[in-house]
């Protein structure tokens, strides 16, 4: 068996239920993957460094937005999957980036701004974060919103309307460097939820990063303070008038999350059977171990049962449509992502702890891999609804009853 090639971690190869396109696509990803992050990605965790010089090689795929380009969801996630498995950080920068601030873009976007926004967003001249959740609201933004933005009236000989913003934001990624924010704040003249793309580099605007993080390192969090920001009415997004009207970008993100999960796993896998192959105690591999084998096995089955979740999410995605009166039909809808997002993540953290034993003393540093996998894999179980907000909209929705106020 030594001489013989391995089997995939995607034991099932969900990966052939591609086209050949995509197949190539994802293919020329992982090229990049491996001559472009893999060899540094552990250099800029421990240093918690953002490597802004990829950013060119990263554009050059023609990944932003695939739904846009005619690819799947399933096309899409296994991108999510892909970059998580070699560095966790990488994709949640291409996720905030791409799939929030850019898909924002697309869903809410004026013409006129779109036509201002898009092509350098989408090509990573500029990049864009979504700053929404607050200091003091995380999992009740929604109805806790403490930024606020109030519209001022100025004759168009003057420049027209503008907004004044003020408030905080926290744990926004790609805070510290980014071009524009995309600001969500309660507009103080009749409490709805407006949407508006910041320049960063407006007066008022403080960014400061979040230091001393124990997972997710290389990205650059950041809290912001907004004090008496002006911004121009031109740059409200009209689309947006409610909380619910980001829903579905939220249950996009949820989703590409619960993709990373998938990647985690597929990450903690690679590492510790490589591990288990070469490490050598009593005198024979560590795989030939039957404890070392079972945890092995588990790890896979659990990677396993994931993403055939997430493929059948996929499926569910592509059967979006849009009727005669602007009515969105089919697709997954929150409690089935939430529910794909609640157990992948648990399953991963299973999976990673499997990990992190098998490599023993070596599984607690980064030299090895597996810590990093082990110490990200917390932020995935929080962010886009923790845990225990994903269980609880499930729960609502199979009882008919909400626990969670």
């Amino acid at each position: 068996m030594m001489g013989e090639e391995l089997p995939a971690a995607d034991f099932f190869d969900f990966e052939s239920l591609l086209s050949v396109q995509e197949q190539r696509k994802l293919k020329e990803l992982r090229a990049f993957l491996d001559t472009e992050i893999a060899p540094y990605a552990g250099q800029w965790w421990d240093r918690a460094e953002f490597p802004e010089h990829i950013l060119p090689k990263l554009a050059a795929l023609r990944l932003s937005a695939p739904a846009q380009r005619g690819y799947t969801h399933l096309f899409a996630g296994l991108v999510i999957a892909e970059m998580t498995r070699v560095d966790t950080s990488i994709a949640t920068f291409f996720m905030v980036h791409h799939d929030l601030f850019v898909e924002s873009l697309y869903d809410f976007g004026s013409d006129a701004q779109q036509d201002r926004y898009l092509d350098d967003a989408s090509n990573l001249r500029t990049t864009g974060a979504f700053a929404l959740t607050e200091p003091d609201h995380g999992s009740d933004v929604a109805g806790g919103m403490e930024t606020t933005a109030r519209r001022v009236a100025r004759p168009e000989s003057d420049g027209g309307d503008y907004w004044v913003i003020n408030g905080a934001k926290r744990w926004i990624g790609n805070g510290t460097f980014c071009d524009y924010l995309l600001v969500w704040a309660k507009d103080e003249g009749d409490g709805s939820i407006r949407g508006f793309i910041v320049d960063a580099s407006l007066p008022g605007i403080t960014r400061t990063r979040i230091e001393n993080k124990v997972a997710l390192r290389t990205v650059q969090n950041a809290d912001i303070r907004f004090e008496d920001v002006q911004v121009l009415e031109a740059d409200r997004f009209e689309g947006i008038s409610s909380f619910a009207d980001t829903n579905h970008l939220l249950r996009g993100s949820r989703i590409m999350v619960a993709w990373q999960a998938v990647g985690q796993q597929l990450a903690a896998f690679d590492i510790a059977r490589q591990y288990a192959v070469e490490r050598t105690q009593f005198g024979r591999p560590l795989a030939r171990f039957q404890l070392i084998q079972q945890q092995l096995v588990n790890m896979l089955g659990n990677a396993t049962a994931s993403m055939g979740m997430m493929v059948r999410i996929a499926q569910l995605q592509e059967g979006i449509f849009t009727d005669a009166h602007g009515v969105r039909h089919g697709g997954a809808d929150m409690a089935q992502v939430a529910l794909a997002k609640a157990y992948c993540s648990a399953r991963m953290r299973e999976t990673v702890a499997m990990g992190r034993s098998i490599l023993g003393g070596n599984g607690i540093v980064t030299d090895f891999g597996m810590a990093k996998v082990f110490a990200d894999a917390e932020a995935i179980f929080t962010y886009e609804g923790s845990f225990e907000i994903n269980s609880l909209i499930v729960g609502r929705a199979v009882t008919g009853h909400s626990a969670i106020v």
